[in-house]
């Protein structure tokens, strides 16, 4: 399971020129699923992104967590993650998961972020998505497990 999490000031994602979510303050998740990846999983990258410390205290450090300051998630699900850019010149995505192991995580992953406190909106798997992404920092982070 990848994600790349962006801190934003807000984000959404709107389908067929329909808003379909959106938040304030917090994170914008891209979360990719792989074949072998699994619930517990899921689990553990939604705890390590709720408590990870990437926000600002008084003092400008990032030392505060997305539940120290209240902030909601954006999970926008994106198999290109797993993109095999080693060959030629057009993407293999052999190594994403598929939709029926994929879909179920990523509602699993954003289920768990909620149960976590974390007010927590989806983009539409499979959906051509525009994403809105208002990046704070600008900071970008790559999480693996």
């Amino acid at each position: 399971m990848k994600a790349i999490l962006q801190r934003v000031q807000s984000g959404s994602v709107s389908v067929d020129g329909n808003k379909i979510a959106e938040i304030r303050a917090g994170l914008v998740i891209l979360l990719g699923v792989g074949p072998a990846d699994t619930k517990a999983e899921a689990d553990k990258l939604a705890l390590k992104l709720a408590q990870m410390r990437i926000f600002p205290d008084n003092n400008g450090k990032m030392n505060l967590s997305l539940l120290d300051v209240s902030g909601e998630a954006l999970v926008v699900p994106q198999f290109t993650l797993f993109a095999d850019t080693k060959k030629g010149h057009r993407p293999s995505f052999v190594h994403a998961g598929p939709p029926e192991i994929a879909k179920p995580l990523t509602d699993h992953f954003a289920s768990a972020l909620r149960k976590l406190g974390v007010p927590t909106q989806e983009g539409e798997f499979g959906a051509h998505m525009l994403v809105e992404i208002h990046n704070d920092g600008p900071v970008t982070i790559e999480v693996e497990v």
